[in-house]
């Protein structure tokens, strides 16, 4: 179960159903005006709210670290060699995922 990190952040609906996003989700997740914001609907009835275009709030800050790291160290690049992607394929061989799938609640 993932950890609890700010406590309840509340707003009220309008009559037409309308809100104002409060400001730690905001910074959260990165909102700014005009952004648009995804709801899943999970199997237990909670609703995860995120960033359209944000698969991973992570995702960008190790991608970032990584940019750093390839720019002041061009040496420890290596190439992976034949026999590795070889092992791979064979080891993902007629294996189908679907990338667009919901995980199940023991994969999270």
């Amino acid at each position: 179960m993932a950890e609890i990190l700010s406590p309840c952040s509340e707003s009220t609906l309008t009559d037409r159903y309308q809100t104002t996003v409060p400001e730690p989700v905001r910074k959260a997740l990165g909102l700014s005006k005009r952004d648009k914001i995804c709801y899943t609907i999970q199997n237990d009835g909670r609703v995860v709210i995120s960033r359209v275009g944000q698969s991973d709030p992570l995702l960008g800050k190790f991608l970032n670290f990584l940019t750093k790291d390839i720019a002041n160290n061009p040496d420890r690049l290596q190439a992976v060699s034949a026999d590795l992607a070889s092992r791979v394929q064979s080891l993902v061989a007629g294996l189908e995922v679907d990338l667009d799938a919901q995980l199940l609640d023991e994969d999270e």
